[in-house]
């Protein structure tokens, strides 16, 4: 330390003295200099001195109050800790005395709290909660407080946990209607009188109706199920205690819910793609040609059978034009008027097969194009495949779809066409057959005159 100020004090006096060089006259002013120099550092000095003994007085003060306050602490943590063995001690008594206490009624909370459980489950998925609202939530009240305390059930808690399981039994046998709002297709919430049959339907205004336990709220169907079903709900509303007919869902909604859910005929069309709308429309166009040689088969063979009873050839059906062959040539010999009259019948039968031949077409291409879909939809769901897995089948749907539903498409046209073709394929060879029959008579008759004459 004494080092330390030898060395401060000198540096300041040696720039003390460079200053005052400049402004000393003399040798003797420059040592009055000095002198009043090294007694102000040894005044700075004791100050700093001074200031640094009270400074370390402060921090010893400093450190005693600390170390007593250690002490204190450590005294009472021992304490504390004392204390609190002594507490589990007791503890443990006292629970080994309420267990002993509670002897079979720990068994019966144990119970309490499970079917409290169990019951505020189903009460918030029932649809009787949409008629009286709340029962759940003391349910979970009840069961949260006996699992995470040391709480006791009372007598009113019990026997209202009774209570409700006996409401909602025979809540589930009654037909009630109430007033509720209930949220429509649209999205507009509407108060209206909901029918409630048991725990399985909600009904109002001839709709079905789905109950949302975690919201609590009534909404419409977006899809109701078919018409039938709707009717049976508008009928049970406006009965007055009549027996009628009704839809029944004992699953409370799931059997309705996937009823719902099925794809309508519509829907099935629009899974087929653009391979499904061609082959519908392939099969429109072979359903009207069939029609329409349906049609004027019926009326030349009526036509053909009014012929064969009259005498009297007219041009306004095949056999006639055939017939009015053989008048036109009345003294050709047997084999001429065989090859005028098969003339006349070749130049009908493209009249009664017109079509017939792209009728028998569409039956055979619409399965081909049945199966071209279903290639197509096979491999988009393969490419769906590489790129995302089958961890969601959801994914494929859109190609299996496709794949299945342009199948029964193509199935659907090809079979009708079939029968049509063959039935009008009958007809056409039926009416030929006549005119053949017809002309071979008359060859005869040629054959029989000329062989008299």
């Amino acid at each position: 330390m004494k080092t330390f100020l030898v060395t401060l004090a000198t540096t300041l006096l040696f720039a003390q003295s460079v200053t005052a060089q400049e402004k000393a006259l003399d040798l003797d002013a420059l040592l009055q200099q000095l002198e009043q120099g090294k007694f102000q550092q040894r005044q700075q000095n004791a100050e700093r001195e001074q200031a640094f003994m009270q400074q370390r007085s402060e921090q010893d003060r400093i450190l005693a109050e600390t170390v007593a306050q250690r002490d204190a602490a450590l005294k009472t943590s021992e304490r504390l800790e004392t204390q609190f063995e002594e507490n589990e001690f007791k503890l443990a008594d006292l629970n080994d005395a309420l267990t002993k206490r509670l002897g079979s009624l720990k068994e019966l909370f144990g119970v309490l709290q499970q079917v409290a459980g169990d019951t505020k489950g189903k009460f918030s998925t029932s649809l009787i909660s949409a008629q009286i609202p709340g029962r759940d939530q003391f349910l979970d009240e009840l069961a949260q407080s006996m699992g995470s305390s040391s709480k006791l059930a009372s007598i009113a808690e019990i026997e209202r946990v009774w209570f409700e399981m006996q409401r909602e039994m025979t809540e589930s046998g009654k037909v009630t209607t109430f007033n509720r709002d209930v949220v429509e297709a649209g999205g507009v919430k509407v108060t209206k009188d909901v029918v409630r049959v048991g725990a399985f339907a909600l009904v109002s205004d001839g709709k079905y109706l789905d109950y949302n336990g975690v919201t609590g709220t009534l909404a419409e169907l977006v899809r109701q199920p078919a018409e039938r079903y709707g009717d049976s709900a508008r009928a049970l509303q406006a009965s007055n205690g009549e027996v009628v007919e009704f839809g029944l869902d004992p699953t409370g909604g799931s059997i309705l819910g996937l009823l719902v859910q099925a794809p309508t005929l519509q829907e099935y069309v629009e899974q087929g793609g653009l391979v499904g709308y061609i082959i519908l429309a392939v099969g429109a166009v072979g359903l009207l040609l069939a029609l329409e040689r349906m049609l004027t088969l019926t009326m030349v063979r009526g036509k053909v059978n009014r012929q064969l009873k009259s005498d009297t050839f007219k041009d306004d059906n095949p056999l006639g034009r055939v017939m009015q062959a053989r008048d036109k040539f009345p003294e050709a010999d047997t084999e001429a008027l065989e090859l005028h009259l098969t003339e006349a019948i070749l130049g009908e039968v493209p009249k009664l097969g017109r079509n017939l031949t792209i009728i028998k077409i569409i039956s055979v291409v619409a399965p081909l194009m049945g199966l071209l879909g279903t290639v197509t939809g096979m491999i988009v769901t393969f490419q769906q495949i590489t790129l995302f897995g089958t961890g969601d089948p959801k994914l494929m749907a859109g190609g299996i779809s496709t794949a299945l539903v342009t199948t029964v498409l193509g199935l659907v046209v090809a079979i009708p066409t079939t029968l049509l073709f063959a039935f009008l394929n009958t007809q056409n060879r039926n009416i030929v057959a006549i005119l053949q029959e017809q002309a071979s008579g008359v060859i005869a008759e040629r054959a029989e005159r000329q062989a008299k004459g």
